[in-house]
């Protein structure tokens, strides 16, 4: 099993930003929380978005790397969101 993570790039809140992944979500957690020292808090997953994941800073992505974990690409991080997305896990809410 492995953990990934892609490109910082996203800016919000004076930080650049990117996603967490892992091939299983008790994995991602293990990573997340006990070696990177995340709050289960940041966690997204279903219903709320359709793949479990971290949005993490790029510090963190570092010592994620460091860590581990495994760098990609867009493609390559599309690639694992796709794999681990769980099939009707995101709610829509109608208007």
């Amino acid at each position: 099993m492995a953990v990934y993570v892609d490109a910082a790039i996203w800016k919000h809140e004076g930080l650049l930003w990117c996603h967490m992944l892992a091939d299983d979500v008790a994995e991602l957690h293990r990573f997340a929380t006990t070696r990177l020292g995340i709050k289960l808090s940041s966690y997204q997953g279903p219903p709320k978005t359709s793949a479990p994941h971290y949005d993490i800073t790029g510090l963190e992505r570092d010592r994620a790397v460091r860590l581990g974990a495994v760098e990609c690409s867009r493609e390559e991080i599309v690639a694992v969101f796709r794999r681990v997305k769980v099939p009707n896990g995101k709610v829509h809410r109608r208007g």
